[in-house]
Order: structure tokens, then C-alpha cells, then sequence
């Protein structure tokens, strides 16, 4: 059952999930109004973000990846995903591509952050491309998640400037602090509802 009416988020990891710690606080801060986090998801046993969300007193759960098929893997995410009514999935450094079938259970309810300004430099290793490239603006942006890689839908876009004292480490380090506040502000924009997808183009109203 959702307490007071509340929106269930499900958040999916592989490592030690800072946007996701990220997250956590800014509810816990009443930054993301009417938002908790019901379940936290790695496919990962060794994810440290697994043992964080323990002790922050939440449901962390592993699904095991490893071996398995994408899609017969992913079913076994959406029920857990599905039993405990999730309302918005937000993906904090899950190494996993979703499946086409995975994305349609949520349409327009599975978030992700990657830290470059799309369309440029998705994929892996995106701040070392941006750094590698030479662009003298970089950042993050917050999407939704659509059948394509790092494609659907953009949310919010945070620009960091690269600097000429920064190295691929440094550029990474500041990015990163702009994604954490990139992200709450994002849920917060989703769950309120005030917006619609015209195109590409998130339109709020």
C-alpha cells in the first residue's frame, strides 16, 4: 500500500549508486514532495549500493543479471518492479540496456541520467569523449527512457564548462555534482505531471 497517497519510485543500480544516494536525500530533505522510494533494485550482489540502501532502512532486492537473457531478466525486474507499485523507475547507473518489452510496461515512467548533453556523447565513458573531443561546455542531462540507447525524450539538461586546468577525472568529479541535482529536479518535474511530450520536446504547463 502507498502511505498518504504517496508516488513509489523503483531505483535500479549496479555499483555504489550515488544519484541514487542523491535521490534519497532530497526526499528526505522535502525536496521531492510526495515521493518515496519503494524498492531498490541491482542486478549486482556485490553493488555497494545495495548495503546503502539497507542501511537507510530500504527494500534493496538483487535480481543477478549474470548468465541470464536481457528479457528473461527484465521480467523478473518488472514484477518486483510491479509488486511494489511503482509509479516512476529511475536508473542510477544500471549497466544493463532495457529491453524493448521492459520499456513498454512504463511508458514515459523510467528516468535516466547520463552525464553529457545529449545528443552528444552517448554511450560509455562519456565525460572522457567530451574531455577527448575538446568541447569546451559538457554536463548531464535527465531523459526518459525510450527503445533506443540514451535517446528518449529530454527532461533537464545541467551545463558544466570544461575548463582548461581539468583533466577527464576533474571534469567527471563536477559533472557529477551537477547530475545529483539534476535528477531531483527532474522526478520532482515528472511526478507533478505539468508537462507534455510534443516531438522530442518536453513542454511544461
Amino acid at each position: 500500500m502507498k502511505p498518504n497517497g504517496l508516488k513509489n519510485l523503483g531505483i535500479l543500480l549496479s555499483g555504489r549508486g550515488s544519484n541514487f544516494v542523491a535521490i534519497a536525500d532530497s526526499i528526505d530533505a522535502g525536496r521531492i514532495p510526495g515521493a518515496r522510494i519503494a524498492v531498490v533494485i541491482s542486478n549486482r550482489a556485490d553493488a555497494p549500493g545495495v548495503e546503502t540502501a539497507r542501511k537507510r532502512g530500504l527494500n534493496a532486492l538483487v535480481s543477478a543479471s549474470k548468465g541470464k537473457e536481457r528479457e528473461a531478466h527484465d521480467r523478473e525486474v518488472v514484477a518486483a518492479l510491479k509488486k511494489h507499485n511503482v509509479d516512476l523507475i529511475c536508473l542510477a547507473g544500471y549497466m544493463r540496456l532495457l529491453s524493448p518489452w521492459f520499456v513498454r510496461q512504463f511508458p514515459q515512467r523510467i528516468l535516466n541520467i547520463h552525464p553529457s548533453l545529449l545528443p552528444a556523447f552517448p554511450g560509455l565513458e562519456a565525460q572522457q569523449q567530451a574531455f577527448a573531443y575538446g568541447v569546451k561546455v559538457s554536463g548531464c542531462t535527465v531523459h526518459f527512457v525510450d527503445e533506443e540507447l540514451d535517446h528518449g525524450a529530454i527532461i533537464v539538461q545541467k551545463t558544466v564548462p570544461v575548463l582548461d586546468s581539468d583533466d577527464e577525472h576533474t571534469l567527471a568529479e563536477r559533472i557529477l555534482e551537477q547530475e545529483h541535482k539534476a535528477y531531483s529536479e527532474a522526478i520532482g518535474i515528472v511526478l507533478e505531471g505539468k508537462f507534455e511530450v510534443v516531438g522530442r520536446r518536453l513542454v511544461r504547463s
